[in-house]
């Protein structure tokens, strides 16, 4: 935990917070502070600063804190992203949201199982809970925007092209001609598919909303992989 993320009912005044449970254990048990002490501490949603460790109970912890510096901007980048199993939403959801990422898509496709959109991990409290940790992991505030399409293709002739609009529009799809770029200057949107990649088809639909298809080379690489692989070869000075 890299930053203690705060929420506004931890405040009991304007400078100071309570904190309880996995917060203020971690403050106690892995930074082991004492009064006096000060750790960076972020407002969800507005900015980074200090808190100095005023008390230290059985069960709860006083910081005063001093918020004073904007959070890390925002990748210039919208990710369309295949549902990925549960278990790789998780990871999935803490990575990009600690490599910037702030307007996700999860969407369907044909590799995707229909049981995946059952899972309890796409309730909104538990999208929080990771998106939490990836911004704890990276010093942010600023939680992403997500939301979740079931249909493939009402939301890519539909709703794409809107959301695409004056952005480089680029497809993962591993048998693609073109290498993904390196360190784009502009707004872009990128789109990765399920395990395997995207049909035929999909990449079909999308390139007909004016896509790019790119590859990583020759090697096809879980999502989990190919996921900050490609952040970072079109984004890398940024986030």
């Amino acid at each position: 935990m890299n930053l203690i993320l705060l929420q506004p009912d931890d405040f009991i005044a304007p400078d100071r917070v309570c904190l309880r449970g996995r917060r203020q254990q971690h403050i106690q048990q892995v930074h082991r502070a004492n009064p006096g002490d000060r750790l960076r501490v972020g407002l969800e949603g507005g900015e980074i600063g200090t808190g100095e460790v005023v008390s230290l109970g059985t069960d709860t912890l006083e910081l005063k804190v001093a918020l004073d510096t904007p959070p890390p901007a925002a990748l210039p980048l919208t990710l369309v992203l295949a549902l990925p199993r549960p278990k790789v939403l998780k990871r999935v959801l803490q990575q990009v949201t600690a490599m910037g990422v702030k307007k996700l898509y999860l969407v369907n496709a044909y590799r995707v199982e229909k049981s995946y959109w059952q899972t309890p991990w796409l309730s909104a409290d538990k999208i929080g809970e990771q998106c939490r940790l990836g911004l704890e992991q990276a010093v942010d505030t600023q939680m992403p925007h997500i939301e979740t399409r079931k249909r493939f293709k009402p939301f890519v002739e539909d709703e794409l092209p809107g959301i695409a609009a004056a952005t480089e529009k680029l497809v993962a799809h591993p048998v693609a001609a073109r290498p993904c770029p390196v360190d784009k200057p502009g707004p872009t949107t990128l789109a990765v598919g399920p395990e395997g990649g995207f049909i035929p088809y999909e990449v079909e639909k999308l390139t007909e909303a004016g896509f790019s298809a790119v590859h990583l080379g020759p090697r096809i690489l879980r999502v989990e992989t190919a996921l900050p692989v490609l952040l970072g070869r079109l984004l890398p000075a940024r986030g």
